[in-house]
């Protein structure tokens, strides 16, 4: 199965150029889901079904077919939140009524910011075990969103690995004490078990996301201010592990006839492309030309994607390793590479604590569990060489020699 993200600045046409890949791709005979995880749901329009049911628990709703083998979810987070956040939120609920809060305020209060994001990854991993689907199409919101929410199920399995086992047990020895004391109630199994399920789903999410069959495309248009910001989203994405297997430059303005304001828009967005070729070498580049009318329907924007893609096959599998790899030493030691374009060594922080790897670029850190075989090795030095981290690490020193 074959999942492709798409992000990119808002107002790009990210959800255009998703939703023409998925209608190529059940063109081609693949059972093909697309699904978004914007909280601003575009998808039905740009089909022209606007009619699709969100999926909410009100309908009972699936998938809906909006033509041979192609599939459209736009997905309203309830019933996902009642599965994983409802045993979480009753005990915030508690609480709150113990301290006097009043009931609406503390149902707002018990609501996740960005929960809808959070739990249609969920609805992603449930389509993605299923086995039901070829291809997976994610509609993702505009970047800062998408970042933070692919950044989140490593950073939240991080928390919870260290303080939930303690917590449990804290609280299950002192929960009499802590109920007459503070007069509020202490979180039984059924919260700790909730909390840990939600882990366990997302960390899946994670290794889901960030594996071989999976990567992200960027959408921009050819504007310094957009290049600037997928350039950023080019380095987060790589520094938390997932694959960019490329950029698509969205409404370029064919040259062609003589006028003045038009000419001026194709000069400077050529002057842009050419930065975008440099900034993303390696990557293809895939451009699709400003619409005569706006693409709606199946059968437009099947045929924007046909000449965007051209020849190429936009559901190849991305080559290579990845963003991250190790390559062993005869010496015993090891290189570890992770893959951070447009970074210098003077923006990137680099730790060690215990068996991770902290990892801070500008506003992003990633907390990197390093493997057995790494985490016995003592951290020899690192440098950061065309765009690539490598830290080398070594065999522990001797007793004396510490």
């Amino acid at each position: 199965m074959r999942i492709v993200l798409f992000t990119g600045k808002g107002g790009v046409g990210k959800s255009t150029v998703a939703a023409g890949t998925a209608a190529l791709a059940a063109a081609r005979g693949l059972r093909t889901l697309v699904i978004s995880t914007d909280a601003a749901h575009s998808l039905a329009d740009a089909y022209g079904a606007p009619g699709v049911s969100t999926g909410s628990t009100n309908s009972g709703a699936e998938p809906t077919e909006v033509a041979p083998h192609l599939f459209l979810q736009q997905v309203d987070a309830q019933l996902r939140f009642e599965q994983s956040w409802a045993d979480i939120q009753r005990y915030l609920l508690s609480v709150l009524d113990a301290v006097g809060m009043d009931p609406v305020a503390a149902e707002e209060m018990t609501v996740i910011p960005g929960a809808e994001e959070v739990l249609a990854l969920l609805e992603l991993r449930q389509h993605a075990r299923s086995g039901a689907w070829d291809v997976i199409v994610v509609d993702c919101a505009p970047t800062a969103e998408t970042l933070r929410l692919l950044a989140l199920p490593e950073a939240l399995g991080w928390y919870l690995e260290r303080l939930l086992p303690i917590q449990r047990r804290l609280v299950k020895a002192l929960r009499p004490v802590l109920n007459r004391a503070a007069g509020v109630p202490m979180p039984g199994d059924a919260v700790f078990d909730a909390i840990t399920r939600l882990h366990g789903e997302l960390d899946d999410v994670q290794a889901l996301l960030s594996g071989p069959e999976s990567s992200v495309r960027l959408v921009l248009t050819p504007e310094k201010v957009v290049l600037a910001e997928a350039r950023r989203a080019y380095t987060s994405l790589c520094l938390f592990g997932y694959r960019v297997d490329g950029v698509v430059a969205n409404r370029v303005f064919p040259a062609g006839e003589d006028d003045p304001w038009r000419a001026g828009w194709v000069t400077a967005q050529a002057g842009v492309l050419r930065e975008v070729a440099q900034s993303f070498s390696g990557l293809p580049v895939w451009t699709s030309e400003y619409q005569a009318a706006e693409p709606v329907g199946v059968a437009a924007l099947s045929t924007l994607a046909t000449d965007l893609y051209d020849d190429a096959d936009p559901l190849a599998v991305p080559a290579g390793d990845g963003p991250f790899r190790v390559d062993r030493g005869d010496d015993g030691g090891a290189v570890a590479h992770l893959s951070l374009p447009f970074v210098s060594r003077s923006e990137v922080d680099l730790a060690r604590n215990g068996d991770e790897l902290v990892m801070t670029v500008g506003s992003y850190r990633r907390l990197l569990t390093l493997p057995p075989g790494l985490a016995r090795l003592r951290v020899a030095g690192a440098s950061v060489v065309e765009g690539e981290l490598r830290v080398r690490f070594a065999e522990p020193e001797p007793v004396e020699a510490r």
